[in-house]
């Protein structure tokens, strides 16, 4: 069902591209959605493949759209910030997806309007995205639902506290490296067993691809969904024991840590 709201972006870059992606297929009606960048020739190949009003500075539309994204690198912000705070209406919703951003800077900026800082990450560049978003003093229950429901066309969305998320950015926001890696080396297992290094690639990703689907869609453990793969004494429980004895479990438990310690790190050093 098409929300009848008025959506624009400060920044044309990937992750605006990819939510205009998914608002466009149903979401947002095209005509209501407005793009700013900086070059010209970005904004012409955004208008022609989503049919969507494109353009070198915002001041066309700052005034009347509902809801504004942030989708500018962090340092780029303060410019982009004190160039659209003063035009945009009180009642507009900002939504930041700034890394490092944090929601004091936000609602100091923008005295009047609600405001929601969102941490993404890549998949939503293919409607497969997890996003977390934390809500400002002043965005209640009707800002919230728009915010999931925007940010569910490109994928999911959940709604945590902003101290949540640094081990958001450890743990979704940095994930996508950490299965690449994963793809990665069942791949090279794969043709060290004798496989194509195509059909490695696509069994290993197909199956890292379909086990997320079923911890997804079935809402079991996924401890009850490895028993069901490791019989006794067969070839799952032995390749298990390997991981194990190797540390992996641990190894992607200390990795969503450091992500998470280093995210704060780069947090303070902003402030």
């Amino acid at each position: 069902m098409s929300m009848d709201l008025r959506v624009g972006f400060i920044g044309g870059g990937a992750m605006a591209e990819a939510i205009v992606a998914g608002i466009t297929q149903g979401t947002v009606s095209r005509e209501n959605i407005y793009v700013s960048d900086h070059k010209a020739a970005r904004c012409q190949q955004l208008a022609e493949q989503y049919g969507i009003h494109a353009s070198v500075g915002a001041d066309s539309f700052l005034g009347h759209v509902d809801v504004l994204f942030l989708a500018v690198k962090p340092q780029a912000a303060a410019k982009a910030i004190a160039e659209v705070k003063d035009k945009v209406k009180g009642t507009t919703l900002i939504l930041s997806i700034v890394a490092g951003l944090t929601l004091d800077v936000l609602e100091a900026s923008f005295a009047e309007q609600p405001v929601v800082r969102i941490m993404p990450n890549t998949p939503l560049s293919v409607g497969a995205g997890m996003s977390a978003f934390a809500c400002g003093t002043r965005a209640g229950e009707a800002e919230s639902a728009i915010v999931a429901e925007l940010l569910s066309s490109v994928g999911r969305a959940i709604e945590v506290t902003e101290s949540a998320m640094d081990a958001v950015t450890g743990l979704s926001g940095s994930g996508p490296a950490y299965v690449f890696l994963l793809i990665d080396a069942l791949s090279d297992g794969g043709v060290a067993a004798g496989l194509k290094r195509d059909d490695a690639t696509l069994l290993a990703a197909q199956t890292v691809y379909g086990a997320a689907k079923m911890v997804l869609e079935t809402g079991k453990h996924p401890d009850a969904l490895r028993d069901q793969v490791t019989s006794p004494a067969g070839t799952t429980i032995a390749g298990v024991r390997v991981l194990e004895n190797r540390g992996l479990r641990g190894a992607l438990m200390d990795a969503v840590i450091a992500a998470t310690e280093k995210s704060k790190d780069l947090g303070k050093s902003k402030k």
